[in-house]
């Protein structure tokens, strides 16, 4: 009897290529920086690293806003630690630009002045020279610039800190001394831990992530289901029920042609991002992030409560607009709705990490269950596509665009404080500076689908643990992530593209693998259905 195969398949229309450029759009692993040691030039005496500063303020006594800052190439190193500073008054210089003798009395305050009118080192030797204890910079935008020395000056003598603020921050500073308030500031430069425990809660979810959704066709399995449909076969044996995971479902098979046009694509959402970032646009990502979280929602839930309980979508509603519906399938997704609502809403919040994360983890699992690599021709062409445009956008897009567009999009800059939603994200726990390490949704996805596709392999073909391919890619997947931390560490936490380390030890250690047991010509053509007809031939 041959095996009926009733799966609906199809190629890659034109919204499936946007929906999945959307999702492969932040293909980064990017982690808050741990300094900021720019470009620009050393000397001797203006050689120190760009290190954060926190700057605490009082107002009459009554302590502000903390804000952020960044210490100078030059000048003396602050503490580490907020009880061995000292809090002292902070006087406006005068000129306000602090380039020449002050009229103002500095002796053991802190003097601030703003940017421009000189240089740096001038604004210092001018503050040190009329007793100040400190030197406080007001940058002239919300953005935190760096304090280098100009060539041929030598900033040897100054034995004062001199830190830098953003904009926001001098205004409120001012404002409290236009009040008539006596205002005090304290400086320290805390350490920023080199790792932090949140790296292994990440690699946790994303891993985890690859292997529920790899073995969710496992989870999604109906008993019941299985039963009825091997009475009505009564022939087929267990090599039908290999490929029953397919016979019921809509995917999409990605071809060569539509992993190139993928990859075309989301290059092209990315400079979008980069050129129009704005609120409105973010939110706009927002609302598609919400309606892809809804779908991956109800679908897990729904998915594993109906395997737990199987006659909970018995009761059925007729509604106008949607016809008969499952009532439990209805409560599902309203519950889904007013999760995704809440998480919007507060998406400013500390803990709306949380909320993004389920959202983006249900979201990712969906997309894995419709979007399948048919073989490792085409995983090939994928991820060498996607290796090369991570490395572009990340490392040499700053020789077009003089600076990252990758990390430029993830970081939000220009976005009005809010921030891309298709990351999986946790906050640092241990940083006193906050922040979050995070993930892109693409360094999931794209070794996600290789990932799958060995599951299916192995189960098609009957193969082991050991003997098969979706154990070696998981461990493989695992150590890319862990390379790809291993990178942020070494480059001082500046944002790396994970997929340099994901696509060699997924792909390249599939190819291997593969090459050594004499099976990769069967990886690179095979075909589902072609397995599927050599086991109902077997069944006949």
């Amino acid at each position: 009897m041959a095996f009926p195969s009733r799966r609906r398949r199809r190629s890659c229309s034109l919204h499936a290529v946007l929906l999945f450029s959307f999702l492969f759009l932040i293909g980064l692993s990017f982690a808050e920086e741990a300094s900021h040691d720019g470009d620009s030039p050393k000397f001797p005496g203006c050689d120190h690293p760009y290190n954060l500063v926190k700057v605490k303020n009082w107002a009459h006594g009554v302590e502000g806003e903390t804000f952020a800052g960044i210490t100078a190439r030059f000048g003396v190193f602050l503490p580490k630690e907020e009880k061995n500073s000292y809090r002292l008054t902070a006087v406006f210089s005068n000129p306000l630009n602090g380039c020449s003798p002050s009229s103002s009395k500095l002796s053991g305050s802190i003097a601030m002045a703003v940017r421009g009118g000189c240089d740096f080192t001038t604004k210092a030797e001018v503050a040190q020279s009329g007793g100040a204890a400190a030197l406080l910079v007001i940058n002239d935008e919300e953005e935190l610039a760096e304090m280098g020395c100009e060539k041929g000056t030598s900033a040897q003598d100054i034995s004062i800190p001199v830190v830098l603020i953003p904009k926001s921050g001098g205004q409120s500073l001012n404002k409290s001394i236009v009040n008539g308030q006596k205002v005090e500031l304290l400086f320290y430069a805390p350490v920023r831990p080199p790792v932090d425990l949140s790296v292994i809660f990440l690699w946790i979810m994303a891993v985890g992530t690859v292997v529920c959704a790899s073995v969710w066709s496992e989870i999604a399995a109906s008993e019941e289901t299985n039963e009825r449909y091997n009475e009505l076969s009564p022939k087929e044996t267990s090599n039908a029920s290999a490929f029953k995971d397919d016979t019921e479902k809509e995917v999409i098979d990605i071809n060569v042609k539509s992993a190139i046009v993928f990859v075309i694509t989301a290059s092209a959402f990315l400079l979008l991002l980069y050129f129009f970032m704005s609120s409105w646009f973010v939110w706009l990502l927002i609302v598609l992030f919400c309606i892809g979280g809804i779908e991956g929602m109800h679908n897990c839930i729904t998915t594993v409560i109906l395997r737990i309980c199987r006659n909970c979508g018995r009761k059925k509603l007729n509604l106008p607009l949607f016809g008969e519906t499952s009532l439990f399938s209805l409560l599902v997704l309203i519950c889904c709705v007013v999760f995704s609502t809440v998480w919007a809403i507060n998406r400013q919040a500390s803990y709306s990490w949380a909320g993004q994360d389920i959202l983006g983890i249900c979201l990712m699992i969906t997309v894995l269950q419709v979007a399948r690599l048919p073989n490792i021709k085409v995983a090939t062409v994928l991820l060498c596509c996607a290796f090369v445009y991570d490395i572009f956008w990340v490392f040499l897009s700053p020789i077009i665009f003089h600076q990252s567009v990758m990390i430029a999009v993830a970081r939000g800059d220009n976005s009005g404080g809010e921030t891309i939603p298709m990351l999986l994200r946790i906050p640092r726990f241990a940083d006193e500076w906050g922040g979050y390490d995070m993930i892109g949704f693409g360094d999931i996805l794209f070794p996600g689908l290789l990932v799958s596709f060995a599951f299916r392999y192995d189960k098609a073909n009957k193969k082991g643990i050991a003997n098969g391919y979706f154990l070696w890619l998981t461990i493989g997947y695992g150590v890319g992530l862990f390379l790809t931390y291993l990178g942020l560490y070494l480059m001082d936490g500046h944002g790396q593209p994970a997929l340099l380390y994901l696509v060699p030890c997924t792909l390249g250690l599939c190819i291997l693998l593969g090459l050594v047991r004499g099976e990769l010509k069967d990886l690179w053509n095979y075909s589902s259905e072609d397995a599927s007809s050599r086991a109902s031939s077997g069944l006949a």
